[in-house]
């Protein structure tokens, strides 16, 4: 188990924010797809292996001592990439590293008024975060093979989710309903060791998106409104940047949280495809980055990784799925002392590092 990053350090004693040795423990990955999971498809109505090809890319919480993962899993090995239909699985843990999954998915594509959204592609790559009186609030991708739709979905036990619908639906008079959208990751803050939702002026703040990195903010958590420049265009808080890690993409990871350094996010960086690729990283791998946000004014960077923090090393990260290699991080929790990072492994396994 060797060290990898450093992320930098707050002072608060509260919850000792100390990314100075982040490692990836030998039971890496901690969960592997299983073709014995079965349940009753409500659109197909048959029965199906809904686990059966991958699984990765989760959220985490922690819930009444343990640790709670809503995990992205795919049913056919045999669709191409984007081509398969996603289901959001729940594990659970005792230590934060052996999950037992629960039989059925939790949230996916049913025959209700969101079925135009989220089928057949499904749902995909949940962050979750907790209210102060616990409600837990899920931002996923809805696919459905045509637009990508950032939606939002609410549960008190993590088990039963209302789907609220698509999250920018009402914003702008609808004019981003039909526009690609992904990756939301609402800002946190620490209350002791629980982590839950904060409000900045009276308004939840999310920070999404997988090119740039846009803010939007709500008042009741499932109606948001991005901000927009001078032009009326969706404003970029921060985006990709020549022959860096980010170079192609910028693309929001777990959710955000307030700290005596800022607001912290850690977010996905796509190396380019292309000659503006970072050289120094394969073309196409994706890697961890950090950003940190002015606490009294959410749009200002005042501080950002010039390289990634974490990138795929293990075999595993590297083949798959997901080829040019992937550590996409959706779940950041406290737990026991510690901080676990949950992250999808080329799109086919899930992982984590710990920070002692």
């Amino acid at each position: 188990m060797v060290p990898l990053i450093f992320l930098g350090c707050n002072s608060n004693p509260a919850f000792e924010w100390d990314f100075q040795s982040f490692y990836k423990p030998d039971e890496n990955p901690i969960i592997r797809a299983d073709s014995t999971l079965t349940f009753i498809c409500p659109v197909k109505n048959e029965e199906v292996k809904w686990q059966k090809a991958d699984v990765f890319n989760p959220g985490a919480v922690v819930r009444d001592g343990r640790v709670y993962l809503l995990v992205r899993s795919e049913d056919n090995p045999d669709a191409i990439l984007g081509w398969r239909t996603s289901r959001i699985g729940l594990a659970s843990s005792e230590d934060g590293i052996h999950f037992t999954t629960r039989a059925e998915p939790v949230l996916y594509p049913d025959s209700g008024e969101f079925m135009q959204y989220d089928y057949p592609g499904g749902c995909e790559d949940p962050r979750v975060a907790e209210t102060g009186d616990g409600v837990y609030v899920m931002a996923y991708t809805a696919w459905n093979r045509d637009i990508a739709r950032l939606s939002i979905a609410f549960s008190t036990d993590l088990v039963h989710w209302d789907k609220k619908g698509p999250a920018f639906a009402r914003a702008h008079e609808g004019r981003f309903l039909d526009q690609w959208s992904k990756s939301g990751s609402m800002i946190t803050k620490m209350e002791g060791s629980r982590q839950i939702l904060a409000q900045l002026d009276g308004k939840y703040w999310m920070y999404w998106g997988e090119n740039i990195i846009n803010l939007a903010w709500s008042e009741n958590l499932h109606d948001w409104y991005p901000l927009l420049d001078e032009a009326g265009n969706l404003k970029a808080v921060a985006e990709p940047r020549s022959h860096k890690f980010d170079s192609q993409l910028t693309e929001c990871g777990p959710p955000a949280i307030i700290t005596d350094e800022g607001i912290v996010l850690f977010y996905n960086g796509k190396n380019s495809d292309f000659d503006d690729a970072d050289p120094g990283l394969p073309r196409g791998m994706y890697s961890v980055g950090k950003i940190v946000f002015d606490k009294n004014d959410p749009e200002r960077v005042i501080y950002r990784s010039d390289s990634f923090l974490l990138r795929p090393t293990l075999p595993h990260e590297i083949t798959g799925q997901y080829e040019s290699g992937t550590t996409f991080a959706e779940g950041l929790v406290y737990f026991h002392s510690k901080w676990f990072l949950y992250y999808g492994t080329a799109d086919s396994y899930v992982g984590v590092a710990i920070s002692e």
